[in-house]
């Protein structure tokens, strides 16, 4: 029996829409991450992309646990000599509330160019509405699994 391995061309692709309201970060960014891989199918090759398209609603209102909101702080810095800025993360989800579940998301998936074609797949946004009405996502439920 041979082995198979998908083709870029052969890969279908599905949209799937999750609504990120009292969700936990952590548990939600590694299913996420494990769809836009592809994970989940039979036909999965590690080195080819054929993970899903997701869109993430309601990403202001997710849920962590701990004093988090307060301890955990996100870096960047301007490449200047003291240009090191920091946010917590309760700063970080008043200002740019889905940068915070992209940048979850990103760190669960390999340091590569597969990743980084594969995190375009994941559109986030901070309300519930959404453009992607036309491509008929099919809504997620993340409870059972």
């Amino acid at each position: 029996m041979k082995t198979y391995s998908a083709k870029q061309g052969e890969v279908a692709r599905e949209w799937y829409l999750v609504d990120a309201e009292g969700q936990t970060l952590g548990r939600l960014a590694t299913r996420i991450a494990d769809l836009l891989r592809g994970k989940g199918k039979p036909q999965f090759t590690p080195h080819v992309d054929t993970g899903d398209f997701i869109v993430v609603v309601n990403a202001e209102k997710i849920n962590v646990t701990g004093n988090k909101l307060d301890q955990k702080r996100y870096y960047r810095h301007s490449g200047y000599p003291g240009g090191l800025r920091s946010r917590t993360l309760r700063e970080q989800l008043d200002r740019r509330p889905e940068e915070v579940l992209r940048v979850a998301v990103k760190g669960m998936l390999p340091k590569n160019r597969l990743a980084r074609q594969q995190i375009t797949k994941l559109k986030i946004y901070a309300g519930p509405e959404h453009p992607h009405g036309p491509q008929a996502p099919k809504p997620l439920s993340l409870e059972n699994a």
